[in-house]
């Protein structure tokens, strides 16, 4: 896999890049700009090099139609003032604004389109639809760069198929994201932890099936901890379940026996009544998690458990981190994540905070990016990575 050094002499070359400036919004404010801020490495690289530098991104989930709600404006705005340059967005992706930018460059400008998903063709299973877009982005530039590793496990026009039509190469964050996952699945430092969390079991079951072959130890929280304890015959109330998965829990709690692996689950959990909406403070108790009552909802694993987990994290050389602990959006339920977030930054050794919600819950929690080893821009591409499936958008490049 090429990195921009082997592009050669970029000087007056457009490099069509794509990015991933997913980022979450209240309104027209980002809430986090950890994505913009890990894409600047590979933009100022391109910029001190002369190149003219058109960004690809998306926003959210249009599913092929303009909306005005997942523009691209906050991103390329936020972006302009991190890298100190006018930024200018496209009114389209592919057409007249879009081509008039790109044709009115210069050495060292930054051009953005609009967002990608605009695009019906981007996300489209036709291969033939999203090659014919893909020629279009084509059309902007001399040479691709990948550096949008939250997209990487999708086969999409910008991503994949892009690829396949220039010389390309992949950004320093691609290119950081593969060597810490390296260390994830090629002889990791032991012991090594694995921390999962979130709402779906179904989203984990894959990488937790690969993992315990690799971690030595699986600690489980969050909204998919519940399926579990299901598992373990528990009562888990109102909390987040998935029935379906139940079975597959349980033979994962003995496949780990077996190997002599821990499985580490919530021993006390934070109950409340109902989900929290509007203002607290909410209504909760703290419960042993073999005593759950059947009218309440788990929302966070509770003290004991909260020390449990961090003695774990603490106790490791390699730790890989996806998923809250609980609704850490809520102070009243937010504890745990917040200990868990905590212990991490105490690790002698590497501590990987594994995209997504991880990633915006230590940063709302109040951490700052350099108290962790790594902080992933990818929760879905990375835990693909773990479960050992191959990257398309990877396995393009050349």
């Amino acid at each position: 896999m090429k990195s921009i050094e082997d592009l050669g002499d970029l000087q007056g070359k457009r490099v069509v890049i794509r990015c991933d400036l997913n980022v979450p919004l209240d309104g027209d404010t980002i809430t986090d700009d950890g994505r913009i801020r890990a894409s600047l490495p590979t933009l100022n690289a391109l910029r001190e090099a002369g190149a003219k530098v058109v960004v690809l991104a998306h926003l959210g989930r249009p599913k092929g139609q303009v909306n005005p709600k997942y523009s691209l404006a906050p991103a390329a705005k936020r972006m302009a003032e991190l890298l100190g340059v006018e930024v200018k967005l496209a009114e389209d992706v592919v057409g007249p604004s879009a081509q008039a930018l790109v044709d009115g460059m210069s050495a060292g400008d930054v051009v953005m389109l609009e967002n990608v998903r605009y695009e019906p063709g981007e996300e489209s299973k036709d291969e033939a639809e999203r090659q014919a877009l893909a020629e279009k982005y084509a059309a902007f530039g001399d040479v691709f760069v990948s550096d949008g590793f939250g997209v990487v496990h999708r086969k999409q026009a910008s991503v994949y198929d892009l690829a396949k039509k220039l010389p390309n190469a992949a950004g320093k964050l691609v290119k950081a994201e593969i060597d810490v996952l390296k260390q994830l699945t090629e002889e990791p430092a032991r012991p090594y932890v694995v921390v999962l969390g979130g709402a779906k079991v179904a989203d984990k079951l894959a990488v937790i099936d690969n993992l315990l072959k690799t971690a030595d130890t699986l600690v489980i929280g969050g909204g998919m901890a519940y399926t579990f304890l299901k598992a373990k015959g528990y009562e888990v109330g109102t909390s987040l379940l998935d029935e379906e998965k139940v079975e597959v829990c349980k033979q994962y709690l003995e496949q780990a026996t077996a190997a002599g692996k821990q499985i580490l689950l919530p021993v006390d959990t934070v109950v409340s009544p109902a989900f929290p909406s509007g203002e607290g403070p909410f209504e909760s108790t703290v419960i042993d998690s073999d005593k759950l009552p059947a009218d309440q909802m788990g929302l966070d694993i509770g003290p004991k458990t909260a020390e449990l987990f961090a003695e774990a994290v603490k106790g490791a050389k390699t730790v890989f981190w996806n998923g809250p602990m609980g609704v850490f959006e809520v102070a009243d339920f937010s504890k745990g994540t917040k200990a868990v977030a905590q212990a991490l930054t105490e690790v002698d050794g590497l501590s990987v905070v594994g995209g997504g919600d991880s990633a915006a819950a230590v940063r709302e929690l109040g951490f700052s990016d350099d108290q962790f080893g790594h902080i992933s821009t990818g929760g879905g591409a990375s835990l693909e990575y773990l479960e050992g499936k191959t990257l398309p958008g990877l396995d393009v490049l050349g």
